[in-house]
């Protein structure tokens, strides 16, 4: 069917032209004229050849009928000699003579007329010694001084010999013109063999001419059909491909925007699991409640595949590396993952090769994310016996070294027929009837994307197997080397550093934690500019020279992100080019690629403290820069855990106490009545934005004052902001209602235990 579809070809330069067949039409013509040219160049050569040899023929009759005819003439002046009436001319006798005797020389050398003459009369030597004789005899005849008398009685003498003469010379030049008709007529007839032969080699080589233009022109009309059928089948499957391409990607957007659009939800319900977790329930429910945590728990780790697959397929899955400590990612990996063995009754072991370097560049989320998946089939699959993580060092072919991870257990094994499935997308790689397999099998997802990420790194990942014998997994990445300047983490203190005043530009829409910001900024001793929205810091950045821009993702009119691609497209270079990072509570990875994407530097979380902004501040500007941070013990807590409203306290000491070492007792106070009396406007605003319907204002406003509560430590109120930024676009109307009421009820009891504590008597006098 494709054959009858005429879609024109994809490439016009490329299609055979179909006036081409006239064309090689008149090649043909051509050739055979031309063919015919020659043939009459050929007759025309024959002709002259022949005209040629004719005359070349009666040249040598003519002289061997010279022979004759001087000797005629001698004879004839001879008799006049003898006639006493006539005077005796001796000088023309003798002219006549050595005539004669100089045309017979001729016939003694090699000439042609010599060959020709022997080949019309073999007695040719007869005759010439009778020649010769008579000369003998009359050379003193005629040259010697004689009287008439005598001379005429000598000449008498030898006119005998004379006559004898012309019967041999009359016989030599009638031979001669015999024989020369007759080759005359025998080149003829090989000339008239040689035309027929040639014209008829002529005229087959005209018909081959006009053969090969006709199965030529065949050639190129069925070349012509066929190149439009593989046209027209090309076009088919480009579209095809077009469509499936079209249909991949459309697939690879569904499934990121699907896997977002259900984590947040499924965060909330993994909150909401938590809380019940914390309450007072019986055996069952415990057994239920643990059962539905790890259900949640494995189709969260299923939308996180789904969606490192579909950004492997979109292209859109970046790696990031950086300097890491092998030694200490291997403790992190192995912490976590020896809760799970114990629970399986599996020994895991963990051994460094020593030749392993203490520091190399990779990414440490995607190594580690290999092998957890890795560790998690080995234990998976593994009844018995126990579980071994190696890691060595290797050269690689061709110069290099790489890092070889090294995964082995004790488990039942695969066979060869499994090994060839075991990568293939959407294919469990365990099949067996065991029905204990089956509830650890996995969505067949993460061997795949592991090794894609191993390949996307540089490296591979291969297996080793046999039934009943366990498993090898070999993780390889190249090794490079991390420079001793990459730092890793915080700097420790360097005395005679001469400390660095920065010019700060922070675009913040909230109040409170504008103050914090800046308490934070004057303490290291830099000065700060604060702008509310993007319009005015993309403003700010054109009037003014900054070192450096804090900027908010979440502010009215236009973002953060928005702000710094409006900086970056700047003609001014200097001002195009200002460091800037990024500040947000979000903790979402896409919020971090966003950010780089749109030209940020780096990334802060709120709350911001002191210590994170001394880091961010060194590993930009150096370590004159910002202030070394407190060495804190590991009880401290830098961040609560706010995914659970009811788990966290109304005020969090330990936050409160950090902000503390930065504001006075007084600032403190009235940052915190600040928040306290403004928060119900916030509460009037996020009402409004549930009746009007608008979600995203709603999470903008739970976002800023979440910010503000982090900052100044109020836990409860933080969390319950979080919750209602994160279910804005997700959660029923009612739920969202339920949720401000909420905030909106923490604030009457944040404000008394602010009270209870202490926390707002220093603000008594300023309010």
């Amino acid at each position: 069917m494709a054959a009858e579809i005429d879609r024109g070809a994809l490439n016009p330069a490329a299609r055979p032209s179909r006036g081409r067949g006239p064309w090689l039409l008149l090649i043909a013509v051509v050739c055979v004229l031309a063919l015919l040219a020659v043939l009459l160049l050929q007759l025309q050569q024959l002709d002259r050849l022949n005209s040629s040899l004719h005359n070349a023929n009666e040249v040598r009759v003519v002289q061997m009928h010279r022979q004759e005819t001087e000797y005629l003439q001698l004879r004839e002046q001879w008799q006049r000699a003898l006639d006493s009436r006539l005077p005796l001319d001796l000088r023309a006798l003798t002219l006549r003579y050595y005539i004669l005797v100089g045309r017979v020389s001729m016939l003694r050398e090699h000439t042609t007329i010599r060959r020709l003459a022997i080949d019309t009369t073999p007695e040719l030597d007869q005759t010439l010694a009778q020649v010769d004789a008579f000369v003998k005899h009359a050379d003193p005849v005629l040259s010697d001084p004689l009287a008439p008398a005598q001379r005429r009685a000598a000449l008498l003498t030898l006119q005998p010999e004379l006559l004898a003469l012309g019967e041999p010379l009359h016989e030599l030049s009638l031979t001669a013109s015999h024989r020369a008709n007759t080759e005359q007529t025998e080149r003829n007839l090989a000339l008239k063999q040689f035309t027929r032969i040639t014209l008829a080699l002529t005229g087959f080589l005209a018909l081959l001419v006009l053969a090969f233009a006709g199965l030529s022109l065949r050639q190129m009309r069925q070349l012509g059909r066929r190149h439009d059928t593989l046209q027209a089948l090309s076009a088919d499957l480009h579209e095809a491909h077009r469509a499936a391409e079209a249909g991949n990607q459309a697939k690879s957007h569904f499934l990121v925007n699907m896997s977002h659009e259900i984590r947040t939800p499924f965060q909330g319900l993994l909150g909401m699991l938590s809380m019940l977790r914390d309450t007072d329930l019986d055996a069952r429910q415990i057994d239920y409640l643990r059962t539905a945590t790890e259900s949640a728990d494995h189709l969260l780790a299923v939308l996180n595949d789904i969606l490192d697959m579909s950004q492997l397929e979109a292209g859109r899955l970046q790696i990031n590396p950086g300097p890491v400590m092998l030694r200490t990612l291997l403790q992190d990996v192995e912490s976590l993952m020896r809760p799970q063995a114990s629970a399986r009754n599996l020994a895991l072991h963990v051994s460094i090769d020593p030749a392993v370097p203490e520091r190399a560049r990779l990414d440490a989320t995607r190594v580690k994310q290999v092998l957890f998946n890795l560790l998690s089939n080995a234990i998976k699959f593994s009844r018995r016996g126990e579980v071994e993580l190696e890691l060595q060092v290797r050269p690689v072919a061709g110069g290099g070294e790489q890092l070889l991870f090294i995964v082995t257990d004790t488990g039942m094994g695969m066979d060869s027929e499994m090994l060839t499935r075991l990568f293939n997308r959407y294919e469990r790689g365990q099949t067996t009837a065991n029905p204990e397999h089956h509830a650890v099998g996995g969505n067949g997802l993460g061997l795949e994307i592991s090794r894609s990420l191993a390949r996307l790194m540089g490296g591979d990942l291969q297996v080793s197997s046999q039934p009943g014998q366990g498993s090898r997994f070999s993780f390889s990445v190249p090794l490079q080397l991390a420079p001793e300047g990459d730092r890793i983490s915080p700097p420790r203190d360097f005395d005679g550093v001469t400390a660095l005043q920065l010019e700060v530009l922070v675009a913040e829409d909230h109040p409170v934690n504008r103050e914090v910001l800046a308490a934070l900024l004057e303490s290291m001793g830099h000065r700060a500019l604060f702008v509310p929205n993007g319009d005015d810091a993309v403003a700010a950045v054109q009037r003014q020279r900054f070192d450096l821009v804090l900027m908010d993702l979440h502010m009215p009119g236009l973002d953060g992100i928005e702000a710094t691609r409006q900086i970056r497209n700047l003609a001014d270079r200097a001002a195009a080019t200002v460091p800037i990072v990024a500040l947000t509570a979000d903790a979402f990875t896409d919020t971090r690629e966003r950010c780089l994407i749109a030209g940020m530097n780096s990334f802060l979380s709120k709350p911001v403290s002191r210590e994170k902004l001394g880091a961010l501040m060194r590993q930009l500007f150096g370590s004159g820069a910002g202030i070394e941070p407190e060495v804190l013990g590991h009880a401290a807590s830098t961040r609560p855990e706010l995914n659970d409203p009811d788990a966290v306290p109304l005020i969090d000491s330990a936050a409160v106490a950090r902000t503390l070492q930065v504001l006075t007792a007084q600032q403190y106070a009235s940052m915190l009545a600040m928040y306290l009396d403004q928060a119900p406007a916030t509460v009037d605003r996020l009402r409004k934005a549930v009746r009007d319907a608008q979600p995203q204002e709603l999470g903008v406003h739970a976002h800023a004052s979440r910010g503000a509560a982090l900052n100044l430590g109020l836990s409860a109120l933080a969390a319950t902001a979080e919750v209602l930024q994160n279910g804005a676009a997700h959660l029923p109307a009612h739920e969202v209602a339920r949720l401000v009421q909420r905030f909106d009820d923490l604030l009457t009891s944040t404000r008394v235990a602010a009270e209870q504590a202490g926390l707002l008597n220093s603000a008594v006098g300023v309010r």
